[in-house]
C-alpha cells in the first residue's frame, strides 16, 4: 500500500509593509494566525526539528520518553510538542499501559511548504 504524502503550507504575504504569515490546508485561518515572522522561526526552530527527527527515526513511546532521547526537560519537550501538534505536524496517540494512559508522539507529515507572496 502506498501511503499518500502529506504537506503543510504556510503562506507568507506582504500587506502595508509588513509580513502576515498563515498555514493552508483546510484548517481555519484563525487557527493558524502568526503575530510576526518571530512566529515562524519559533515553529520552525532548529529545536523543534530535531524534535520531529527524533520522533521519525526513533519512535519514541511517550513524551517522557522523547524527552529522555533529547536530554531534554520534560516541560520544555512537552511545550514544543503542544505546538508541533497545535499546527498538524504531529499527533498524540492514547496508549493504555497497565496503570495510566501514555501519548505517544508521531510525526503526521513529510513536507513542509513555505510560499512568499509579495
Amino acid at each position: 500500500m502506498v501511503e499518500k504524502s502529506k504537506t503543510r503550507e504556510i503562506t507568507i504575504i506582504e500587506s502595508h509593509g509588513a509580513f502576515s504569515i498563515f498555514a493552508k490546508h483546510g484548517t481555519s485561518k484563525k487557527e493558524f494566525d502568526f503575530s510576526d515572522l518571530a512566529s515562524l522561526r519559533q515553529l520552525l526552530s532548529n529545536e523543534k526539528a530535531r524534535v520531529l527527527h527524533v520522533i521519525k527515526t526513533q519512535n519514541p513511546g511517550s513524551i517522557y520518553e522523547l524527552a529522555k532521547k533529547l536530554e531534554r526537560g520534560f516541560k520544555s519537550v512537552s511545550d514544543d510538542i503542544k505546538l508541533l501538534e497545535r499546527f498538524g505536524f504531529i499527533e498524540l496517540v492514547e496508549e493504555k499501559t497497565k496503570q495510566r494512559i501514555r501519548h505517544k508522539p508521531e510525526v503526521v507529515v513529510d513536507k513542509i511548504t513555505i510560499h512568499v507572496k509579495v
